[in-house]
């Protein structure tokens, strides 16, 4: 099938891939007047008086807002806002589907920090979270921060954490068919985007501590890059201030996590690597090397982001569940606790019986995983003094 041409009819029959249904029956007086005037104005005043009562007395305990500028679409890059209504379509299709989570594509007409983060925390009374989507680096992490700031709802930039809750799960299985401690590995990240930077911290507080990051120009190793998620990165990660391109970063190492572009690593470059590599090779569509390629240069373990090989490292595993754990129990944020549970149970949905090298996370429609991320995502919500209920 040639995806792009049948997507495109499709989007044309569907006119939208999600609509507003009401929940209510609205086809009697009776029905007009208690869900609208005048009954409707006892739940108004009832929420003037407790704004905790805007939870429980309208769908906000449901509601997610996905938020773009559409200026990091997809592969496409800066595509414009209305260009990249479709992909927030979709995720919101996705947010219902698999965690039942009503979710509504906001698309800004802006690139000013100040002015998005003014325009979401002014609309963010009518939601319970907000999913920001395909917002470019190095904007999106002064948005999501201030954001975090200011708002009592949680604000997820799911390019960055829902990508590295991904990849730590996968990391957690890929070492266990490999034999390997978390605290001995090195690792090395292609990519210094807001998905490179995201799974390098959140790596690091699974355990890793041996890290190396690479961006176009070579390792991350100055501390005064004009970068301040890169410089930041550069203090943090290789304590020994190793410099060079990628094949220097790989060599004797035990895994490689890409988030960069298609066919930047060679089978020379794995089988540089120390025996057995991990290689999750995420660039979308084309990998930074070919599964059959890593294969026959010696890696034991192959992800990409892709469908049609094994181990898919999907995002579509983390966000619906996620939010779903984080709405249920009212979170004000989804912090590192509860992004550390959401890799832990769907590595954990994993038997070891069915654990192998082909199948390091569950599939995007294994009906358990949305449930129990959800569930670790609350009670790590309770446990670290997030949730309100």
């Amino acid at each position: 099938m040639n995806y792009a041409e049948e997507s495109l009819r499709l989007h044309g029959e569907w006119n939208g891939k999600i609509e507003v249904v009401s929940r209510v029956p609205v086809k009697t007086k009776e029905d007009l007047s208690l869900a609208y005037t005048p009954g409707v104005a006892q739940p108004c005043l009832e929420i003037q008086k407790d704004y905790d009562k805007s939870f429980t007395l309208t769908r906000r305990s449901n509601l997610v807002a996905v938020i773009t500028d559409g200026t990091a679409v997809l592969g496409l890059g800066d595509i414009g806002p209305e260009a990249g209504m479709p992909v927030m379509e979709g995720k919101c299709a996705l947010f219902k589907a698999f965690g039942d989570v009503d979710a509504f594509p906001i698309c800004v007409r802006s690139k000013d920090v100040d002015e998005i983060v003014r325009t979401v925390y002014l609309i963010s009374g009518s939601f319970g979270g907000i999913n920001l989507e395909d917002i470019a680096a190095p904007r999106c992490f002064e948005i999501e921060r201030k954001l975090k700031e200011i708002c009592d709802i949680p604000i997820f930039h799911d390019d960055q954490h829902g990508t590295a809750v991904v990849v730590g799960a996968a990391l957690l299985n890929a070492l266990k068919v490999t034999g390997r401690q978390i605290g001995d590995i090195k690792v090395v990240i292609n990519g210094a985007g807001s998905a490179g930077i995201a799974i390098a911290y959140h790596i690091m507080a699974l355990g890793v501590k041996h890290l190396k990051v690479v961006d176009s120009k070579g390792i991350l190793a100055d501390p005064e890059n004009p970068n301040p998620a890169k410089a930041e990165m550069a203090k943090i990660t290789n304590p020994e201030k190793f410099t060079g391109k990628l094949a220097d970063a790989l060599s004797g190492a035990d895994v490689f996590i890409g988030v960069s572009a298609p066919h930047v690593v060679t089978k020379e470059m794995i089988q540089s690597m120390a025996k057995d590599p991990i290689v999750l090779a995420m660039a979308n569509p084309v990998p930074e090397i070919e599964p059959k390629d890593a294969l026959e240069a010696g890696a034991a373990v192959v992800g990409t982001g892709r469908s049609d090989h094994p181990n898919q490292i999907n995002n579509v595993l983390v966000f619906p569940g996620l939010f779903r754990g984080a709405l249920d129990v009212r979170a004000r944020d989804i912090n590192q606790a509860m992004k550390l549970a959401a890799s832990h149970a769907l590595a954990d949905l994993v038997s070891p019986e069915e654990l192998n090298r082909e199948y390091v996370l569950p599939a995007p429609f294994d009906p358990r995983v949305g449930p129990a991320v959800a569930r670790a995502v609350a009670q790590a919500a309770r446990d670290s003094g997030v949730a309100r209920i």
